[in-house]
Protein backbone atom coordinates (compact mmCIF):
# COMPACT_ATOMS: atom_id res chain seq x y z
CA UNK A 1 0.00 0.00 0.00
CA UNK A 2 1.62 3.40 -0.84
CA UNK A 3 1.59 5.75 1.95
CA UNK A 4 -0.36 8.54 0.52
CA UNK A 5 -2.96 9.77 -2.52
CA UNK A 6 -4.21 12.89 -3.09
CA UNK A 7 -7.35 12.91 -5.25
CA UNK A 8 -8.00 16.35 -7.26
CA UNK A 9 -11.92 15.79 -9.67
CA UNK A 10 -11.01 18.17 -12.62
CA UNK A 11 -13.64 20.13 -14.92
CA UNK A 12 -12.29 21.95 -17.40
CA UNK A 13 -9.36 22.78 -16.11
CA UNK A 14 -6.17 22.39 -19.03
CA UNK A 15 -4.50 25.45 -18.52
CA UNK A 16 -4.43 24.45 -14.36
CA UNK A 17 -3.09 21.49 -14.68
CA UNK A 18 0.83 21.84 -15.54
CA UNK A 19 1.33 24.61 -13.46
CA UNK A 20 -0.28 22.49 -10.55
CA UNK A 21 1.79 19.72 -10.81
CA UNK A 22 4.32 21.61 -10.76
CA UNK A 23 3.76 23.23 -7.60
CA UNK A 24 2.06 19.63 -5.90
CA UNK A 25 5.21 17.65 -6.74
CA UNK A 26 7.93 18.85 -4.73
CA UNK A 27 5.84 19.33 -2.04
CA UNK A 28 4.69 15.86 -2.21
CA UNK A 29 8.39 14.63 -2.58
CA UNK A 30 9.37 16.67 0.31
CA UNK A 31 7.87 14.68 3.06
CA UNK A 32 9.75 11.53 2.16
CA UNK A 33 6.56 9.27 1.31
CA UNK A 34 5.53 7.11 -1.07
CA UNK A 35 2.65 8.65 -3.28
CA UNK A 36 0.52 9.06 -6.01
CA UNK A 37 -1.73 11.74 -7.65
CA UNK A 38 -5.22 10.90 -8.82
CA UNK A 39 -6.56 13.28 -11.31
CA UNK A 40 -10.43 12.27 -11.92
CA UNK A 41 -11.79 13.98 -15.36
CA UNK A 42 -15.62 14.59 -14.67
CA UNK A 43 -15.74 14.57 -18.39
CA UNK A 44 -13.68 17.82 -19.21
CA UNK A 45 -14.83 18.98 -22.95
CA UNK A 46 -10.95 20.57 -23.13
CA UNK A 47 -8.02 19.16 -23.58
CA UNK A 48 -7.54 18.21 -19.32
CA UNK A 49 -7.40 14.41 -19.78
CA UNK A 50 -5.11 14.79 -22.17
CA UNK A 51 -2.70 16.95 -20.68
CA UNK A 52 -2.62 14.87 -17.54
CA UNK A 53 -2.16 12.00 -20.21
CA UNK A 54 1.02 13.88 -20.73
CA UNK A 55 1.73 14.74 -16.77
CA UNK A 56 1.86 10.73 -16.62
CA UNK A 57 4.21 10.02 -19.51
CA UNK A 58 6.77 12.16 -17.54
CA UNK A 59 6.13 10.69 -14.09
CA UNK A 60 4.08 7.77 -13.39
CA UNK A 61 2.86 8.49 -9.87
CA UNK A 62 0.37 10.20 -11.75
CA UNK A 63 -2.88 8.88 -12.58
CA UNK A 64 -5.70 9.51 -14.50
CA UNK A 65 -9.62 8.54 -13.75
CA UNK A 66 -11.39 9.25 -16.61
CA UNK A 67 -15.53 9.44 -15.88
CA UNK A 68 -17.41 8.74 -19.15
CA UNK A 69 -19.71 12.26 -18.74
CA UNK A 70 -19.90 15.30 -16.48
CA UNK A 71 -21.18 13.63 -13.08
CA UNK A 72 -20.22 16.46 -10.76
CA UNK A 73 -17.60 17.02 -8.20
CA UNK A 74 -19.19 14.50 -5.63
CA UNK A 75 -19.05 11.60 -8.15
CA UNK A 76 -15.48 12.96 -9.00
CA UNK A 77 -14.48 12.74 -5.83
CA UNK A 78 -16.03 9.38 -4.80
CA UNK A 79 -14.34 7.91 -7.88
CA UNK A 80 -11.37 9.44 -6.53
CA UNK A 81 -11.84 7.92 -3.08
CA UNK A 82 -12.66 4.63 -4.90
CA UNK A 83 -9.11 4.47 -7.13
CA UNK A 84 -6.75 5.62 -4.05
CA UNK A 85 -3.87 3.29 -2.68
CA UNK A 86 -2.60 5.46 -0.26
CA UNK A 87 -3.08 5.17 3.86
CA UNK A 88 -3.58 8.62 4.06
CA UNK A 89 -5.74 10.64 1.27
CA UNK A 90 -5.99 14.17 0.23
CA UNK A 91 -8.29 15.69 -1.43
CA UNK A 92 -7.56 19.59 -3.36
CA UNK A 93 -8.73 21.55 -6.05
CA UNK A 94 -7.58 21.69 -9.42
CA UNK A 95 -7.74 25.31 -9.85
CA UNK A 96 -4.82 26.40 -7.86
CA UNK A 97 -6.57 28.38 -5.39
CA UNK A 98 -5.66 25.61 -3.22
CA UNK A 99 -1.71 26.07 -1.78
CA UNK A 100 0.30 22.56 -1.87
CA UNK A 101 2.11 23.90 0.83
CA UNK A 102 -0.35 23.28 3.06
CA UNK A 103 -0.43 19.54 2.98
CA UNK A 104 2.45 18.66 5.06
CA UNK A 105 0.50 20.58 8.13
CA UNK A 106 -2.66 18.54 7.05
CA UNK A 107 -1.18 15.69 7.30
CA UNK A 108 0.88 16.24 10.73
CA UNK A 109 -2.68 16.48 12.22
CA UNK A 110 -3.26 13.06 11.08
CA UNK A 111 -1.35 11.77 14.39
CA UNK A 112 -4.21 12.85 16.30
CA UNK A 113 -7.06 12.60 14.45
CA UNK A 114 -8.93 10.80 11.72
CA UNK A 115 -9.66 14.11 9.30
CA UNK A 116 -8.24 17.54 8.56
CA UNK A 117 -10.87 19.88 6.90
CA UNK A 118 -9.30 23.05 5.70
CA UNK A 119 -11.02 26.40 5.94
CA UNK A 120 -10.31 29.00 3.98
CA UNK A 121 -9.23 31.58 6.56
CA UNK A 122 -8.26 34.46 3.92
CA UNK A 123 -11.22 34.14 1.14
CA UNK A 124 -10.82 38.05 0.34
CA UNK A 125 -7.27 36.85 -1.34
CA UNK A 126 -9.18 34.38 -3.68
CA UNK A 127 -12.97 35.29 -4.33
CA UNK A 128 -15.28 38.51 -4.85
CA UNK A 129 -17.12 40.10 -1.87
CA UNK A 130 -20.19 38.12 -3.46
CA UNK A 131 -19.02 34.89 -3.17
CA UNK A 132 -17.47 35.41 -0.08
CA UNK A 133 -21.49 36.44 1.46
CA UNK A 134 -22.91 33.38 -0.51
CA UNK A 135 -20.29 31.20 1.07
CA UNK A 136 -20.67 32.50 4.45
CA UNK A 137 -24.90 32.36 4.15
CA UNK A 138 -24.89 28.85 2.87
CA UNK A 139 -21.97 27.27 6.06
CA UNK A 140 -24.28 29.08 8.10
CA UNK A 141 -27.68 27.60 7.06
CA UNK A 142 -25.60 24.46 6.49
CA UNK A 143 -25.27 24.41 10.18
CA UNK A 144 -27.91 25.72 11.66
CA UNK A 145 -30.36 23.23 9.75
CA UNK A 146 -27.66 20.57 10.44
CA UNK A 147 -26.61 21.31 14.02
CA UNK A 148 -23.15 21.30 12.50
CA UNK A 149 -20.07 23.82 13.66
CA UNK A 150 -18.63 23.20 10.12
CA UNK A 151 -16.60 26.62 9.37
CA UNK A 152 -15.98 25.96 5.73
CA UNK A 153 -17.99 23.10 3.96
CA UNK A 154 -17.57 24.31 0.52
CA UNK A 155 -13.60 24.32 1.08
CA UNK A 156 -12.79 20.67 -0.49
CA UNK A 157 -9.01 20.83 0.93
CA UNK A 158 -8.75 17.71 3.01
CA UNK A 159 -6.64 14.70 4.26
CA UNK A 160 -8.08 11.66 5.63
CA UNK A 161 -6.96 7.70 7.25
CA UNK A 162 -8.07 5.37 4.45
CA UNK A 163 -10.42 3.71 6.48
CA UNK A 164 -12.08 6.88 6.71
CA UNK A 165 -13.54 7.36 3.03
CA UNK A 166 -13.79 3.71 2.43
CA UNK A 167 -17.33 2.44 2.34
CA UNK A 168 -18.16 6.41 2.77
CA UNK A 169 -21.49 6.50 0.78
CA UNK A 170 -21.89 9.89 -0.92
CA UNK A 171 -24.95 11.02 -3.38
CA UNK A 172 -24.54 14.32 -5.54
CA UNK A 173 -23.69 17.39 -3.91
CA UNK A 174 -22.50 15.38 -0.52
CA UNK A 175 -18.79 16.29 -0.71
CA UNK A 176 -19.90 19.55 1.02
CA UNK A 177 -21.39 17.54 4.60
CA UNK A 178 -18.05 14.69 4.35
CA UNK A 179 -17.00 16.09 7.78
CA UNK A 180 -20.45 15.78 8.80
CA UNK A 181 -20.75 12.40 7.52
CA UNK A 182 -17.90 11.24 9.54
CA UNK A 183 -18.89 12.53 12.56
CA UNK A 184 -22.13 10.60 12.22
CA UNK A 185 -20.01 7.34 11.71
CA UNK A 186 -18.00 8.01 14.82
CA UNK A 187 -14.61 9.44 13.78
CA UNK A 188 -12.51 12.73 14.53
CA UNK A 189 -12.76 15.19 12.34
CA UNK A 190 -10.88 18.84 13.12
CA UNK A 191 -10.70 21.82 10.80
CA UNK A 192 -7.55 23.83 9.75
CA UNK A 193 -6.35 27.24 8.46
CA UNK A 194 -5.60 26.72 4.86
CA UNK A 195 -4.69 29.64 2.31
CA UNK A 196 -7.18 30.76 -0.43
CA UNK A 197 -5.71 32.30 -3.41
CA UNK A 198 -7.07 33.74 -6.74
CA UNK A 199 -8.12 31.64 -9.47
CA UNK A 200 -5.82 32.11 -12.43
CA UNK A 201 -6.98 30.51 -15.29
CA UNK A 202 -10.75 29.37 -16.21
CA UNK A 203 -13.79 30.42 -14.27
CA UNK A 204 -15.22 28.96 -11.56
CA UNK A 205 -17.85 26.11 -11.87
CA UNK A 206 -20.11 27.53 -9.28
CA UNK A 207 -22.13 30.53 -8.68
CA UNK A 208 -24.39 31.94 -6.05
CA UNK A 209 -28.19 30.92 -8.11
CA UNK A 210 -26.57 27.27 -8.88
CA UNK A 211 -26.23 26.11 -5.86
CA UNK A 212 -28.73 27.73 -3.41
CA UNK A 213 -31.96 25.87 -3.73
CA UNK A 214 -29.80 22.16 -3.57
CA UNK A 215 -28.39 22.98 -0.81
CA UNK A 216 -31.29 23.45 1.27
CA UNK A 217 -32.52 19.87 0.36
CA UNK A 218 -29.62 18.42 0.75
CA UNK A 219 -28.92 19.89 4.21
CA UNK A 220 -32.57 18.89 4.91
CA UNK A 221 -31.32 15.04 3.95
CA UNK A 222 -28.39 15.03 6.61
CA UNK A 223 -30.86 16.65 9.34
CA UNK A 224 -32.92 13.45 8.88
CA UNK A 225 -29.91 11.29 8.61
CA UNK A 226 -28.47 12.87 11.79
CA UNK A 227 -32.11 12.91 13.62
CA UNK A 228 -32.25 8.72 12.48
CA UNK A 229 -28.80 7.69 13.60
CA UNK A 230 -28.83 4.43 15.27
CA UNK A 231 -27.21 4.95 18.76
CA UNK A 232 -26.85 1.91 21.03
CA UNK A 233 -23.48 0.51 23.02
CA UNK A 234 -23.17 -3.57 23.24
CA UNK A 235 -22.50 -4.61 26.39
CA UNK A 236 -22.25 -8.58 25.97
CA UNK A 237 -21.40 -11.00 23.08
CA UNK A 238 -21.24 -14.52 24.61
CA UNK A 239 -20.29 -16.98 22.36
CA UNK A 240 -19.07 -14.26 19.63
CA UNK A 241 -17.03 -15.76 17.07
CA UNK A 242 -14.12 -12.87 16.33
CA UNK A 243 -14.93 -10.73 13.01
CA UNK A 244 -12.72 -10.60 10.19
CA UNK A 245 -11.56 -7.80 8.52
Amino acid sequence: MLDLSVVIPVYNEEENLAPLWAELRPVLEGLGLDFEVVFVDDGSQDRSAEIVRRLREGDTRVRLVSLKANAGETAATDAGFKAARGRMVVTMDADLQNDPADIPRLLARLDQWDAVCGWRANRAAGDSLVRRLSSRLGNGVRNWVSDETIEDSGCTFRAFRRECVRGLTLYRGFHRFIPTLLRLRGYRVVELPVGHRPRRFGRSKYGVMNRAFVTIVDVLVVRWMKSRRLGYEVTEDLGGEPRSE
